[in-house]
């Protein structure tokens, strides 16, 4: 499937509100990794941030707009190529603690 000329329709409130979570989220890993950087944080900050902002749900509720913004306007095939694609991606975790599956050079 060509995905570059391809376009998909978001409802505008659900697009601003994804990407007021995701500014929300690289400001402040940027301003963590500065203070890790300077010392004024230590390695537990990021892990603290994850947990204290909900950044699993909130980016599980960014990933479910644009699932279900591609499930309603493409095809069931295209969809599952998606899905297929997805299923390549790097996932933490996995084969033992701080490991990653995926070849990165194929994303």
């Amino acid at each position: 499937m060509d995905m570059s000329s391809r376009e998909i329709l978001l409802p505008l409130d659900e697009v601003v509100g994804v990407l007021q979570d995701l500014n929300e989220f690289v400001v402040s890993l940027d301003r963590i990794g500065a203070r890790q950087a300077s010392g004024a944080a230590d390695e537990r900050a990021v892990g603290e941030f994850v947990a204290d902002w909900d950044v699993a749900r909130r980016l599980a509720r960014a990933r479910r707009v644009i699932s279900l913004a591609l499930d309603a306007q493409l095809g069931e095939a295209e969809n599952a190529e998606i899905d297929a694609l997805c299923e390549r991606g790097r996932f933490y975790g996995e084969g033992g603690a701080g490991s990653v599956s995926g070849d990165p050079d194929e994303l």
